[in-house]
């Protein structure tokens, strides 16, 4: 679940913070559009090297962006900046072939297995065809918007979980621990920043106890 601003989270949403807009416009703006440029014509080796290519640029840019805004962030307080314990193991039933792909998606960003296998089994229930009552789409829960600034096609249940990922570990970047990442996710980062840590919504609260078992 991916939102769009402060207020309180929708049922499945999308979220890109205003720094990180800013360096996905900017990305925009250098090149030929992601989206565009994972649906043109041609081979799907050629495609498959622009989208690596390009999720490389986004990753870069993405840095350097949350590494010059560090400043704008707010002071959170110790008990919202740590997570106790280890992260609990997937025990889902899906067994599928996307829940490889899942993995492999979560070592690219160095983010715990488990944790986004639980992740996604919240968002989708590992149903690729998933669509939300306001749009978001696919194993990930990625909104329209999202997933054309992150250069993925939500159709495509690679890219979707690829885009899920990438942004997951931005939130983390941003924020400094999974809890925090987490709601970010759900109710979107502004709405993290605006409370200094997890936002009091029922339903932003319920998912991160429910990905995390605390």
């Amino acid at each position: 679940m991916v939102r769009v601003g402060a207020g309180a989270p929708r049922s499945v949403s999308s979220s890109v913070s205003l720094p990180v807009g800013l360096a996905l416009v900017a990305l925009l703006i250098a090149g030929p559009a992601f989206a565009e440029g994972l649906s043109a014509s041609g081979s799907a080796k050629n495609r498959a090297i622009l989208f690596q290519n390009q999720t490389r640029l986004l990753d870069t840019r993405g840095a350097q962006q949350y590494e010059n805004s560090v400043r704008y962030q707010p002071n959170f307080d110790a008990a919202s900046r740590s997570v106790t314990g280890a992260v609990p193991r997937y025990t889902g039933k899906y067994k599928g072939e996307y829940l490889e792909v899942a993995k492999a998606a979560a070592r690219r960003h160095g983010i715990p297995e488990d944790l986004f296998l639980r992740l996604v089994q919240q968002e989708s229930g590992w149903n690729h065809g998933a669509v939300s009552p306001k749009g978001a789409a696919g194993l990930a829960q990625l909104m329209p918007g999202t997933a054309a600034l992150l250069g993925v096609d939500s159709a495509d249940p690679a890219q979707n979980l690829e885009g899920g990922a990438k942004y997951l570990r931005m939130m983390y970047d941003r924020f400094g621990n999974w809890r925090l990442a987490l709601a970010a996710y759900n109710a979107g980062p502004e709405a993290v920043q605006k409370h200094g840590g997890i936002p009091p919504y029922a339903e932003t609260t319920n998912y991160v106890k429910v990905i995390l078992g605390s």
